[in-house]
């Protein structure tokens, strides 16, 4: 008796545990967003567990009520919907699909699971049902991020490699070729600068927002960076052609952009266009040819846009062999002084010599300065050499001062960049003191260049050393940005007459009309005068008729080493 007892306390304290353990299960699937549909193949009986009604809102009670669910989905989604419902129908097990739910946002994924019995056919089966709106949002905005750019929604960096590498197989497999047309907008970075980050963006927008306008299955475009795009063209012909694309990119940028704020903002492009097979063997390579494209386009102050060409791509080979090298000569003892006699027409005599710097590298190969120097001012290694320039000259030519007491001038270059140091004009004080030159003894020369971008500040400076009793002379004028409306606020001392007039000066009266005009004006403002490139003695006599003062160039004397000048003042003596 006491047994069955037992027996009855331990069956009711075990039902106890099944009903509260089937309540827990039922809150469960009451109260999340999945629910279950089970189905038994003996008796045809159709269990719903869950929440249900979350899904749908028909009821299923036989098996073929399942396909009530196809008009809650796409069209285009109801054979995914149909084989992961009735996967048995495939001999299949599992099968798993994510639909949409018509007019609305959410996301279901659906799993089922067909149990077989030992003879082959299906017992039981199990369909869950299951919101995954969140992680479906979750993953398209990482493949937004992996694929899109952020900011233009446009194709990023990546992902057009990617796709201009299908590009290139597909033009392999039909024999057709692809371009790119790499973009970089003109001194956007100033832009952003002085009109605020968040407009600079908003500029950026609204001009990806245009090239958006080209894409198709043929055409890609990409946002590379703040001020770079590109754009990858399959077969460029018709309107896909790279002209065509860049006829209407040059005609919309003729018409300013209008910002949110009504600010109207214009910019220009500069485009490198290469093509594949021509120039380059691979994706990456295709565009790095682009890009250095792009730089001569950019460089080229006549042309917006340039075509790859063999002779582009090795310019740029050697500049970055040469770019290697001065790194090193930097530090080195490759670099050397020559200078340059000037002589004073009138009193037929030394007047000064230009101060030159000549590399010559480990392989004994001398690299012209107009070669090196761009690359210095560029990667900023100008600095150190500039310094070095002026401490080595200076120097010399106290060995000269203190061997001859010739009354002699040191003109010296100076770079852009250097110039613009804050601490240029102490470094050169510093310099002269060290070897005990005074200022007046030193001619600085400064090409219009300079004069660019700040001419308050810049003419500042140059009255700051000018008041140290340092000379200033403006080269190579009349070959930039030469203004005659500037010269008479300009504290300079002496204008260098370029070579360029001075090789046609006897041939050429248009030549001959500039020069003189040159001349009289600079005499008028109490400036003095030197022609360079004098090569003839023709050309030495025509200068010395219209009072020309000073003469430089290879009829008087070429650049040569400190020994040649040393010569020379003894000439002189």
């Amino acid at each position: 008796m006491r047994d069955l007892i037992g027996q009855l306390n331990t069956l009711e304290s075990l039902n106890k545990e099944l009903l509260k353990a089937s309540k827990l299960l039922s809150l469960i699937c009451d109260t999340s967003n999945i629910a279950y549909v089970c189905y038994n193949y003996g008796d045809k009986s159709v269990t719903i567990i869950g929440n249900w009604e979350y899904f749908f809102d028909c009821d299923i009670k036989m098996h073929e009520d399942l396909s009530k669910l196809y008009d809650y989905v796409e069209i285009k989604q109801i054979t995914p919907l149909k084989d992961a419902l009735f996967v048995e129908k495939r001999g299949m097990k599992t099968a798993t699909a994510n639909v949409k739910i018509k007019d609305s946002k959410m996301w279901v994924e659906i799993e089922t699971n067909v149990i077989y019995g030992e003879d082959g056919n299906p017992e039981d089966k199990i369909i869950r049902f299951m919101d995954v709106t969140k992680f479906k949002l979750q993953n398209d905005e990482l493949n937004y991020v992996t694929y899109y750019d952020t900011l233009t929604g446009l194709y990023n960096r990546n992902y057009f490699i990617h796709l201009l590498g299908m590009f290139l197989c597909r033009s392999d497999y039909k024999d057709k070729s692809v371009a790119v047309m790499f973009l970089d907008l003109d001194d956007f970075r100033k832009l952003s600068d002085d009109i605020g980050i968040f407009e600079g963006e908003e500029f950026i927008k609204l001009f990806a927002g245009f090239l958006s306008e080209f894409a198709n299955e043929d055409v890609l475009v990409s946002h590379f960076n703040s001020d770079i795009f590109c754009i990858g063209i399959y077969d460029p012909r018709g309107n896909r052609s790279v002209e065509e694309i860049y006829r209407r990119i040059y005609e919309r940028l003729k018409s300013p952009f209008e910002l949110s704020d009504g600010k109207k903002i214009s910019l220009t492009v500069s485009i490198g266009v290469a093509e594949y097979p021509i120039a380059a063997s691979n994706t990456i390579e295709l565009i790095n040819c682009a890009e250095i494209v792009m730089f001569k386009a950019k460089a080229d102050r006549n042309s917006s846009i340039k075509y790859f060409e063999k002779s582009i791509l090795d310019d740029f080979l050697k500049s970055i062999t040469i770019e290697n090298k001065l790194k090193e000569a930097v530090f080195s003892d490759n670099f050397m002084m020559y200078f340059q006699p000037q002589f004073n027409v009138a009193q037929n005599k030394l007047r000064g010599v230009e101060a030159l710097i000549r590399w010559r590298d480990k392989s004994d190969e001398i690299i012209r300065p107009d070669v090196f120097i761009p690359i210095a001012e560029k990667n900023g290694a100008i600095v150190p050499i500039g310094s070095w320039v002026i401490d080595e000259s200076v120097r010399i030519y106290s060995n000269w001062k203190k061997k001859y007491h010739y009354p002699l001038l040191m003109s010296l270059n100076v770079s852009a960049i250097q110039y613009k140091q804050p601490d240029f004009i102490e470094n050169v004080l510093n310099i002269l003191n060290k070897y005990d030159v005074a200022p007046n003894e030193v001619e600085l020369e400064i090409t219009e260049s300079i004069l660019i971008d700040d001419f308050k500040e810049i003419t500042d400076k140059l009255l700051e050393l000018r008041e140290l009793g340092i000379k200033i002379s403006l080269d190579d004028f009349g070959t930039g940005y030469s203004s005659l409306s500037y010269l008479k606020g300009l504290p300079i001392d002496t204008l260098k007459i370029d070579k360029s007039f001075i090789d046609t000066v006897v041939t050429d009266e248009n030549s001959r009309i500039i020069t003189e005009t040159i001349i009289y004006m600079v005499k008028k403002l109490g400036l003095e005068t030197i022609a360079e490139g004098v090569e003839t003695k023709e050309q030495y006599d025509y200068l010395k008729n219209i009072e020309c003062d000073n003469i430089q160039g290879y009829y008087l004397g070429k650049p040569m080493p400190s020994e040649g000048i040393e010569k020379l003042i003894e000439r002189e003596l």
